[in-house]
């Protein structure tokens, strides 16, 4: 266990194995433990950055506003603290959009990506509504009235009916958040800008993969992603909804190891 230091908070992180460095970047809601099937995998032969994002997990609360690109900030800073120039930086949801921004601002530091249910657009305007109005029930009576309504986006159908178990454990890691954290990140989530019409500049090779049953960030945002970029390739996970690294893990495994092994061996 160990910490960077950005703006003024600290950045948890763990730091496993060797080799090429993969930095993991975990969605809204989760931290660095929803990779738990994927480090030690991935550490057989890389090394692993499992860092959990500003007001996440073991990182500093937030009390003030801030933007995705003050999270990929805190990734860089990660990786000055071990001395890192370049890595694979590899994202769920909120961290493939960290991803996204990190290859644009600070190329230099990325050698490749790995987007895993993610988007590279603005927030919709529907799911601003929803998510706005969820925000809102949440700051006057607490999260758990909304775990029903969050696990159905977080986790797919056939998890739903057939992991129930998988389901009530990360509720439970859902009603642990810190609320006020949670919700300014929430905020940077839904202002973030559109990257769509910038992803022909980003030219490392690129992994995109989602599950099949996403309705969060559905796979046709995926698809838009990959047709964009120019050197990727597109994976769809059957079985798994959003939280497809919790899901599916032998099947994400499978596909993100094989990319790394043809790609950065």
């Amino acid at each position: 266990m160990a910490s960077a230091h950005n703006q003024g908070l600290s950045i948890f992180f763990d730091d496993t194995g060797a080799g090429c460095p993969v930095v993991l970047g975990h969605s809204f809601l989760c931290t660095g433990k929803m990779w738990h099937e994927q480090v030690p995998a991935f550490a057989e032969t890389y090394r692993v950055l499992n860092l959990d994002f500003r007001g996440h997990g073991g990182s500093s609360e937030v009390t003030q506003s801030f933007s995705l690109y003050d999270a990929v900030s805190d990734v860089v800073a990660v990786l000055d603290e071990v001395g890192i120039e370049r890595a694979v930086w590899c994202g769920l949801s909120v961290g493939g959009m960290v991803a996204l921004r990190a290859a644009l601002t600070c190329p230099e530091r990325v050698e490749g990506l790995i987007l895993m249910d993610t988007d590279a657009g603005a927030e919709h305007l529907y799911r601003k509504l929803r998510n706005s109005a969820m925000g809102l029930g949440a700051r006057f009576l607490g999260i758990g009235p909304f775990l029903p309504s969050i696990a159905r986006l977080m986790f797919g159908a056939t998890t739903r009916r057939q992991n129930p178990a998988l389901v009530r454990e990360w509720k439970g890691e859902f009603s642990r958040v810190h609320l006020p954290s949670i919700l300014l990140s929430l905020k940077a989530l839904m202002q973030r800008d559109s990257v769509l019409d910038r992803l022909s500049q980003i030219g490392v090779p690129a992994l995109v993969l989602v599950g099949e049953e996403d309705r969060s960030l559905p796979p046709i945002l995926s698809r838009q992603i990959h047709d964009a970029l120019l050197d990727s390739e597109l994976v769809q996970i059957p079985a798994a909804g959003h939280l497809s690294a919790l899901e599916q893990p032998a099947a994400v495994n499978k596909a993100v190891l094989d990319f790394l092994d043809r790609r950065f061996t």
